[in-house]
């Protein structure tokens, strides 16, 4: 079944690291943007086993979250998904989001360490991360992930070992552990930061996969971690090539065999009657494409698909993948330099 994404591009504040789409919160504007959305909900039709709210800062749309959900058919037992930053997530209003249908929340924790949160220009505190998930627990939701960050100003083994440990503590399902990197046209593009060395940053994205692990987070992403299989089921069809499609300024969609996405323009979203699609693959190569996501996953690619790259595979050190049951897939090390890897193993044949 298809999944759908909804990008809701509003911040109260624009972090020096994001590069995702958003503007400044206005309630009016807000009203105008859901009521685009739902005009889109309405006209694509379709049934949903996913529906997943990204921004931005989508609790921002909490208010009108519920008359979309009231569009959306989604299927029996649905993930339906809202990120979440912690100053917003008051009992009142998650209250509101658990009401309207929502059960899964992704939480902007980043670090548990303040020093390391306002390096990164974020403006809560671990403290109020920590409340914010604990109130969330409270009024009913079970699956919550927290996101953290890689490799930030300031950040050391210590530091990343005390933010885990934090973590450990809370009543969370799933971790994603995201490594910094700098984008053009951001804060820290114009200004960068002291950042830890490559070395120093591949240190800490390994010891992350090991102290999560130890925790009982299961890698199965990349960046991903989850507890007991509650892995993101949203996400995953992102990595296994099965269709989603999405709304909003700056949607993207994989949707009846095609890639199409949305222009970084709210106010021409709010203002056309529907969205206009730009394709940007009318057909896509499916095969490379599930070679190049599967191997995000530590559940890797099958011998269907590995077969079409195993002669490029001498080429890539054996510490850095591992074939096991048929399947090929990454080792953590292997993670680090995952593009230099499928580069490789895709290039053309001579």
């Amino acid at each position: 079944m298809t999944g759908l994404y909804i990008h809701v591009p509003f911040c109260r504040k624009k972090c020096p690291y994001c590069d995702f789409y958003s503007v400044g919160f206005r309630e009016e504007l807000a009203a105008e943007y859901a009521d685009a959305v739902i005009r889109n909900v309405r006209h694509y039709g379709g049934s949903y086993d996913t529906v997943y709210f990204g921004g931005g800062t989508p609790i921002l749309l909490a208010r009108h979250i519920s008359r979309i959900l009231a569009e959306v058919d989604a299927a029996s037992g649905a993930e339906i998904t809202v990120e979440c930053n912690p100053l917003e997530m008051d009992k009142e209003t998650l209250t509101g989001l658990f009401n309207s249908g929502v059960n899964r929340l992704s939480v902007g924790v980043q670090s548990a360490v303040d020093s390391e949160l306002c390096a990164l220009g974020r403006t809560h505190t671990f403290e109020q991360a920590r409340q914010a998930i604990l109130t969330a627990r409270e009024v009913g939701f079970e699956d919550i992930s927290a996101d953290i960050m890689l490799g930030t100003p300031g950040q050391d083994l210590s530091s990343l070992t005390y933010t885990i440990s934090k973590l450990r503590e809370l009543p969370i399902t799933h971790v994603s552990a995201y490594l910094l990197k700098i984008e053009t046209n951001t804060v820290f593009a114009k200004n960068p930061p002291s950042l830890p060395d490559e070395d120093d940053t591949a240190k800490l994205y390994l010891t992350a996969v090991h102290e999560l692990e130890a925790v009982g987070f299961k890698q199965y992403e990349i960046s991903n971690f989850a507890k007991g299989g509650m892995t993101s089921r949203h996400n995953l069809k992102y990595w296994r090539g099965e269709e989603y499609l999405g709304i909003g300024a700056a949607a993207h969609s994989f949707h009846k065999g095609k890639r199409f996405a949305v222009k970084r323009d709210l106010r021409e979203f709010i203002a056309s009657e529907l969205q206009i699609e730009e394709i940007t693959d009318e057909a896509p190569n499916e095969q490379e494409e599930r070679i190049m996501l599967g191997l995000r996953l530590t559940e890797g690619i099958p011998r269907e698909l590995w077969q079409r790259v195993e002669s490029a595979l001498p080429l890539i050190p054996k510490q850095y993948y591992k074939i096991e049951n048929d399947r090929l897939s990454l080792t953590p090390e292997g993670f680090l330099v995952s593009n230099e890897i499928i580069s490789t193993l895709l290039l053309p044949e001579e």
